[in-house]
């Protein structure tokens, strides 16, 4: 096995998903696929990113609905590593990302956590070489 290809993240809308992590978090919108009337493929991806990637998968049942926005129980459950911390977090900034709390030096690196439109924890690192 050589990698992981696809999460999936449930959300409550496909369009305002998609308009979050490409236009506000600057993802790559790879795919969006019509499948049937309610069912889409939509996959989003950081920029350069050749590997892994998200699936916006709507919420389609009362059960995934009550999950949307708490996937992983209130626990940071996604990481998006940078090259540049300062650079991604200022433009994160600028485009309304909420943060929970300033910046923080670690010894594996600098982390900030911020939440996804829906509420879901994600770390942004620049892991130390």
């Amino acid at each position: 096995m050589a990698y992981v290809g696809l999460f999936a993240l449930v959300v409550r809308d496909y369009d305002e998903a998609i308009a979050f992590y490409v236009d506000t978090l600057g993802f790559v919108l790879r795919e969006d696929t019509r499948l049937s009337d309610e069912k889409r493929w939509v996959v989003v991806a950081p920029p350069g990113s050749t590997e892994t990637a998200l699936l916006l998968a709507r919420a389609a049942s009362p059960e995934q609905e009550a999950r949307v926005g708490d996937q992983t129980g209130g626990r940071v459950g996604f990481f998006l590593n940078t090259e540049d911390f300062e650079r991604d977090y200022a433009r994160m900034v600028a485009a309304g990302v909420t943060f929970e709390g300033q910046p923080r030096h670690e010894s594996y690196g600098t982390v900030a956590v911020f939440r996804d439109l829906y509420g879901n924890r994600w770390d942004l690192i620049q892991h130390r070489p």
